[in-house]
């Protein structure tokens, strides 16, 4: 199995609701021959209280209970999950929720529960069984607990600024991953310079349309260092890719690379994921940021809470080095040729759209102001260009919108809640 099917079957346990369930199914098979095989012992459990009857009526009631807390759960879920996307992006769905592993586990001993009451229902004869009564107690007690527990955590999950929270922490993680290196480091610079010779190979890409999730670059500078050749990709994670569009150039000893290896080391996908597309939680809360901004929601408020999020990220991504385009093996010397995205990219991204659907709301005006003002005193000098031009255009933006000049006035207040008062001072 190649690398790119090994990920993208990892991605889908990882955000299946269904495997934890299933894995409760296989558990309890296992766990129900076990307490079977040691119930004749009642070594280290206490007596059984109650006769075959009152045993029967407790795994009835603690199945009716735990088909009810699923049922439920399931429904509210749904429903949670359609408003929580629909309000806010859609793309939480996947990224988030659905990879949400108290929501998971806590599914997953519901479904357990219910198997071991109803297997320990069917083994009643003359006598209780008194380990299988007794875990299944404590189970009974344990689904209640989880079941308010759950309700109370979904509550909060849903939440705006627990999600924009949420997707700010997955990307801090990525932006580590793909830039692991401060802003200081002053690493051999690998980036092609000049106009690259004509390549040796072109390799497109074979099977269905999708888009770039993840790449082997590990995989792939192996091979061009075996091969002593240059493999340049040409996409970037997170674009699109149809079918036989050019997927690699190589250059130098091309002919010995096998194309099924090079393909297999590029994962597609339907959608974007966030492991190592370090732009795409930008993506996903500036989602959020505009559609609370849309005159149908109308709730600046929470896109104050997703510009907080991005002013962290790109704090983060400021202090970063920003690697060069070129890959280089352990001798020095070129091998690998991958994109990623620079400092404007990011801050074009952050600012751009929230700019354009809320200047004209004072708590986004001057939230994007006392972001742009907190960061260029935080961040190297050569990070503030970028920032300078965004001050630009927001002022031009402000000078448009706003008729009175006491508008303009409190709208060029920099103030890190929106409209906080005395913070701004």
């Amino acid at each position: 199995m190649h690398w790119n099917q090994w990920y993208s079957l990892r991605s889908y346990v990882r955000s299946s609701l269904w495997i934890v369930p299933f894995v409760a199914l296989l558990l309890y098979q296992v766990a129900i021959r076990v307490a079977t095989a040691i119930d004749p012992l009642q070594v280290w459990v206490p007596a059984w209280p109650w006769g075959v009857s009152a045993t029967q009526m407790v795994l009835q009631t603690i199945i009716t209970l735990t088909l009810t807390f699923m049922v439920f759960t399931f429904g509210s879920l749904l429903v949670a999950i359609q408003i929580a996307g629909g309000q806010l992006s859609p793309r939480i769905i996947a990224t988030t929720l659905l990879r949400d592993n108290p929501i998971r586990f806590t599914v997953g001993l519901l479904v357990f529960t219910l198997l071991f009451a109803t297997g320990a229902l069917a083994r009643l004869d003359t006598t209780a069984p008194h380990v299988i009564a007794w875990i299944s107690a404590f189970l009974g007690f344990g689904s209640i607990a989880a079941f308010l527990y759950l309700i109370d955590y979904a509550a909060r999950l849903l939440r705006p600024v627990s999600i924009v929270w949420r997707v700010g922490e997955e990307g801090r993680a990525v932006i580590e991953s793909v830039y692991p290196d401060p802003v200081e480091y002053l690493g051999v610079s690998a980036r092609p310079r000049g106009k690259l010779p004509s390549p040796d190979r072109i390799i497109a890409h074979h099977g269905k349309s999708g888009i770039v999730l993840a790449v082997n670059l590990k995989a792939l500078v192996a091979l061009a260092q075996k091969a002593d050749a240059v493999i340049e990709f040409l996409p970037r994670v997170g674009d699109f890719v149809g079918t036989g569009e050019p997927l690699f150039r190589l250059y130098g000893g091309a002919g010995s690379i096998d194309e099924r290896r090079l393909r297999g080391a590029v994962a597609f996908g339907p959608e974007r994921t966030i492991e190592q597309d370090s732009t795409f939680a930008f993506r996903i809360i500036v989602d959020i940021a505009i559609k609370a901004l849309s005159k149908a929601i109308n709730d600046p408020t929470t896109a104050v809470l997703a510009i907080d999020q991005l002013q962290r990220l790109l704090r983060i991504v400021g202090n970063r080095h920003l690697q060069d385009e070129g890959i280089l093996d352990g001798s020095g010397q070129l091998r690998v040729i991958f994109r990623t995205p620079n400092w404007e990219d990011f801050v074009q991204l952050t600012f751009s759209e929230i700019r354009l659907y809320g200047a004209e709301n004072f708590q986004i005006a001057r939230r994007l102001r006392a972001m742009i003002e907190n960061l260029a005193q935080t961040l190297p000098e050569h990070r503030h260009p970028a920032l300078r031009n965004e001050l630009e255009l927001l002022n031009r933006a402000i000078e448009k919108l706003y008729i009175f000049p006491e508008d303009v006035a409190l709208a060029r207040v920099p103030d890190p809640q929106g409209l906080g008062g005395a913070s701004a001072a």
